[in-house]
């Protein structure tokens, strides 16, 4: 099978336990889709290595690009850097590069062996320069670890992105005054006659809104969003639409 798009694995005991609520997550998932890169899962797990090589493992079987976020800093529970070595059947090792940009961050003062766990990577891995901070993105081919803080997250994922590209989609919301039951034959119909395009249906049950179902239609290519759209609205009687957008 074919690896497309991206995968995610969110790693903190402190999210699986409420202590933080993550944001990497949710940034990830709109900075992906407004660059057209589709993404197949996101998981979060323990600061636990074996369930890090696992989900490594997992990803690295459905997805070209993976995203790790959490677990590369100086303390006992940062194991991602050795956990993704495991994953990839690599050695981890100390990177002359990162040792000396720490040493001169430390200026006079000590370095610890605990700061020079900071130095420690994958065998193979790529350092990506990261402007305005002395921190650089590390990578290992397609599989990028990004810090759990989400300052820093989001901007070592600009630089990750500055050189992926994707195919951004066309998107068409449909809002209908009628429940999904009275929908679902259409939406049934077009979806059959289109698995190109991408369609959703997403009902509310709140009272002070002015619809009862959503209609999500989305596809790389334009001309088939309007096709459905068109398909879609012609099935339906016409003062159903609420409105478009």
């Amino acid at each position: 099978m074919e690896r497309t798009g991206a995968a995610a694995i969110i790693i903190g005991n402190e999210v699986l336990t409420a202590k933080v609520k993550d944001e990497n997550g949710p940034h990830l998932i709109q900075r992906l889709r407004e660059l057209g890169i589709p993404l197949v899962s996101v998981e979060t797990i323990l600061d636990d290595v074996d369930a890090i090589v696992d989900a490594v493992a997992r990803a690295r079987r459905k997805a070209r690009y993976v995203f790790t976020s959490g677990g590369i800093g100086p303390t006992h529970d940062d194991v991602t850097v050795r956990a993704v070595a495991l994953a990839l059947g690599r050695p981890v090792v100390r990177l002359p590069e990162m040792v000396s940009a720490i040493q001169a961050r430390a200026g006079t003062s000590p370095v610890t062996p605990e700061s020079l766990r900071l130095a420690d990577a994958p065998e193979g891995a790529v350092l990506l320069a990261q402007p305005g901070m002395w921190f650089p993105v590390l990578t290992v081919g397609d599989l990028f670890l990004l810090p759990g803080v989400p300052q820093l997250f989001r901007l070592q994922l600009e630089t990750v992105l500055s050189r992926l590209s994707g195919t951004p989609v066309h998107l068409v919301n449909l809002y209908f005054n009628l429940g999904e039951s009275a929908l679902a034959a259409v939406l049934d119909r077009v979806a059959l006659d289109m698995p190109h395009v991408a369609i959703g249906s997403y009902p509310v049950f709140d009272a002070a809104m002015d619809y009862r179902v959503k209609i999500t239609v989305e596809a790389p290519e334009r001309s088939h969003v309007d096709d459905a759209v068109g398909r879609l609205l012609a099935g339906f009687p016409a003062d159903a639409l609420v409105r478009r957008e």
